[in-house]
């Protein structure tokens, strides 16, 4: 009974560490990037495959939408979403009678 005990325990733990082995080798390689055929082609590679980083948001002065820098519209310094909304803001009535 003992045996077989021992049997089920160690069928676990190897379980446990090809699991944890494997985990740890798909981080690795999601840091790394895939594998190069050579220390030649790694620069390069490296250098082709760089991650883009995300586009700056804005929040617009109309709505308060997020929308990405490209798409946006800034009018006297201020960003809009839409060229329709930096109109809408800019018909608004100014000063204190705009309450």
């Amino acid at each position: 009974m003992r045996q077989i005990f021992l049997l089920i325990l160690l069928f676990i733990v190897g379980n446990w560490l090809v699991k944890a082995v494997r985990r740890a080798e798909s981080k690795a390689s999601a840091r790394t990037g895939p594998a190069s055929s050579g220390p030649a082609a790694g620069g390069a590679q490296r250098a082709s495959e760089a991650p883009q980083l995300a586009e700056p948001m804005i929040r617009c002065a109309e709505c308060g939408v997020h929308a990405p820098k490209s798409d946006s519209v800034v009018v006297a310094g201020q960003p809009f979403c839409s060229a329709e909304h930096a109109h809408r803001h800019a018909a608004r009535p100014a000063g204190r009678d705009a309450r």
